[in-house]
């Protein structure tokens, strides 16, 4: 089926619109990246914009139209870059500016002379680096490395550019050899490539944007808002991933935490000062048990862990550490009005996989329980009879 120049150029010029429309009524949904998104929606309607004055860019006398057209969708560009920079907190509001003033006095000054020159070559030129850097800028947005649409948007934009550096550097060597029949297949091919950029390329970065927050919302579902520590779903999920996986193949131990006497804490200093003590607890028991620890808070003052490997050999010193700087941290840390915090632990410790991460924590609370009766302040070691058997 025989596609003309002119449907084309309507075709990417109505969804580029469509894009930018698409960008510009998502952005309140997502206030973290509203003005990531209101840039790639500035974007897309700059490029349509260019697009359409491409098409009327031989009814203004001299380069003017042309040299419109370009800057226009050269902004265009240079928006869609500023909007993916933003994502990882970059921008290019200086250099940019400097790209459209030089592209601006280049058609000033050889637009007349070379203006076929000037759009069928010199143009692409930093269309193909904007291009590449803003595949550029989302590789290096760290936040986004596990997102699969991430890939696609690299691939469009990286194509993209690929197509526009032949067109600087490889199409007139093309042109030369065999003769101005080559141009019209190129210019169809560019559109053709265009369309496709216009479709593709605002719907990654939309589906970007959704798995991003749809992760963000994940991760909230599974974090204590206080404390920032995984919550008990969270710390069942993750257990039963150590367990069942395979990586639990050798000591475990589990560790269960309750603050003492912590309703007093809460009716005497009040709620905000129980806040601070959780959350100092929370910092130091992360502190000292590491980042391999999975450590949850899993209702009100109490907390929990398990460690595998040679941190669950080292549990009971761990543990009785956390106990130790606590207790001696807390009443410098919140005010100084020397509130006398202290914590119980419970430890069960297993040789090989225990059967389940329910079981494992029951036995800590056993021992727990223990150490609050002992007076608290203490950490109290579950006895092997009471531990589940391990598979």
């Amino acid at each position: 089926m025989y596609v003309d120049l002119l449907t084309l150029y309507l075709l990417a010029v109505g969804t580029l619109l469509v894009g930018a429309g698409m960008m510009f009524w998502e952005h309140r949904a997502h206030p973290k990246r509203s003005k990531g998104l209101r840039l790639l929606a500035a974007g897309f309607a700059m490029l349509a914009i260019g697009c359409a004055a491409a098409l009327l860019r031989r009814d203004l006398p001299g380069a003017i139209g042309s040299a419109i057209s370009h800057l226009a969708i050269l902004g265009g560009y240079l928006l869609v870059l500023g909007g993916v920079a933003s994502l990882s907190g970059r921008q290019y509001r200086a250099g940019s500016a400097g790209l459209l003033i030089v592209m601006a006095l280049v058609w000033a000054a050889w637009g007349v002379r070379w203006q076929d020159v000037l759009w069928n070559y010199v143009s692409s030129v930093p269309i193909a680096v904007v291009s590449a850097m803003t595949a550029r800028e989302m590789l290096r947005c760290d936040g986004m490395r596990s997102l699969r649409s991430r890939h696609i948007v690299v691939a469009v934009t990286g194509v993209h550019a690929l197509l526009y550096a032949v067109r600087a550097f490889i199409l007139p060597w093309l042109v030369t050899v065999y003769g101005q029949a080559i141009q019209p297949v190129a210019s169809k091919i560019t559109i053709y490539e265009g369309v496709l950029y216009s479709v593709i390329l605002p719907m990654a970065l939309l589906k970007l944007i959704r798995e991003e927050a749809h992760g963000q919302l994940l991760r909230e579902s599974r974090t204590d808002y206080l404390t920032r520590l995984g919550n008990r779903r969270w710390f069942f999920e993750q257990g039963a991933r150590i367990i069942d996986g395979g990586e639990g193949n050798g000591p475990i131990s589990v560790l269960a935490f309750d603050l003492d006497r912590f309703k007093s804490i809460n009716d005497v200093y009040g709620h905000h000062t129980g806040d601070k003590v959780l959350k100092s607890f929370a910092e130091i028991v992360q502190s000292v048990l590491g980042p391999d620890a999975i450590l949850a808070r899993i209702g009100g003052e109490e907390f929990a862990a398990l460690l595998s490997g040679d941190d669950a050999l080292r549990a009971k010193a761990l543990g009785e550490t956390v106990a130790r700087r606590f207790a001696e941290t807390i009443s410098n840390s919140t005010d100084s009005i020397g509130i006398p915090a202290t914590v119980s632990i419970g430890l069960a410790q297993f040789e090989n996989d225990m059967s389940a991460l329910v079981d494992g924590l029951a036995a800590a609370d056993q021992a727990l329980y223990r150490a609050k009766s002992l007076g608290g302040n203490r950490l109290e070691l579950a006895p092997i009879a009471t531990r589940p058997a391990a598979t």
